[in-house]
């Protein structure tokens, strides 16, 4: 799994590189109207040059296919905040969400956010940005 091969004396320039294959990889599949809709560390594959490929596409839809867009996709701890709220209509964003929770299991080296299940999972991604907007200092509402 490439979380714990990054995790074994990575550097910030291999994590570079990495996430650029990744978005790369993105850019192309969204750029053809695709949606991966499971992207996960066991979907990502690296050889020993650190080249990234994306695989197991069992899931992946084209955008064209809203008879097909169900919200049950994509791992629990990689799932947008949408596709948890049972959201049928649903954008590339999902598999932005995907790469973000992705590179956090990488730095941390643990996943961001381990829901059981989808009530907790929603829980965590809550939690989170609660606390990171209630330190965010208030602005000035005096007008000069």
């Amino acid at each position: 799994m490439i979380v714990y091969y990054l995790n074994l004396g990575y550097n910030y320039i291999v994590l570079q590189y990495f996430l650029y294959q990744l978005l790369r990889g993105l850019k192309y599949m969204h750029s053809a109207n695709v949606l991966h809709r499971d992207l996960k560390p066991s979907n990502l594959l690296l050889n020993a040059n650190c080249d990234l490929k994306i695989c197991d596409f069992g899931l992946a839809r084209t955008t064209s296919e809203t008879d097909f867009m169900t919200e049950y996709v994509v791992t629990r701890w990689y799932r947008a905040p949408e596709l948890l709220l049972n959201c049928s209509e649903y954008t590339a964003a999902i598999d932005i969400w995907s790469v973000g929770c992705i590179l956090m299991e990488i730095i941390r080296r643990e996943p961001l956010f381990s829901g059981k299940d989808y009530v907790q999972q929603l829980g965590l991604i809550t939690q989170v940005f609660i606390l990171r907007f209630s330190l965010k200092p208030k602005p000035n509402s005096s007008v000069s």
